[in-house]
């Protein structure tokens, strides 16, 4: 199973797309850094600071009680340029996106930049920062350990065979 552990927003990933969504935004007057986009509950300024979000002691308490298999830091590439990268020949992994909740600023991007769902899923974490891949057996508990971490994680999805001619 995959557990997506939430982010804070962008996080350092694609930032050069953030730039050119909002220079072409100053540059027409219809973005304001100070200003608050309806999608946010903050300035765009603060939306876009918000700092990332460090992983280090909820992976070391999950890797001291139990077993996992991998950990994808969600960078730049997204989901398809970071998942495959831990995963052994033979195996795919299923990403379910609407198994959890998008930061705002998401919605912003999207709408100002003009971005597709598979864009945004190619160059931002769109809201998971980190993914744990675990037993099905002990998502549930993992899951359960998480929140008593402060942390939000949800089950994002799962790996699977890849079908012959895959």
């Amino acid at each position: 199973v995959l557990i997506g552990i939430a982010s804070s927003g962008f996080h350092s990933n694609g930032y050069s797309l953030v730039r050119s969504v909002l220079d072409a935004g100053i540059e027409a007057g219809t973005v304001d850094l100070f200003g608050q986009p309806p999608e946010l509950r903050t300035s765009l300024a603060s939306a876009l600071l918000a700092p990332t979000r460090i992983y280090v002691k909820p992976l070391l308490n999950l890797i001291r009680d139990f077993e996992i298999h991998g950990f994808v830091h969600v960078t730049g590439g997204g989901f398809e340029g970071n998942i495959p990268r831990v995963l052994p020949s033979g195996v795919r992994a299923h990403v379910d996106t609407l198994a959890w909740p998008r930061p705002d600023v998401y919605a912003w991007i999207t709408r100002v930049g003009q971005l597709s769902e598979s864009e945004l899923l190619r160059v931002f974490n769109c809201g998971i920062g980190m993914i744990a891949i675990v037993p099905a057996a002990s998502a549930d508990e993992i899951l359960h350990r998480l929140q008593g971490l402060g942390e939000r994680g949800y089950k994002i999805g799962v790996i699977e065979r890849k079908a012959a001619g895959d």
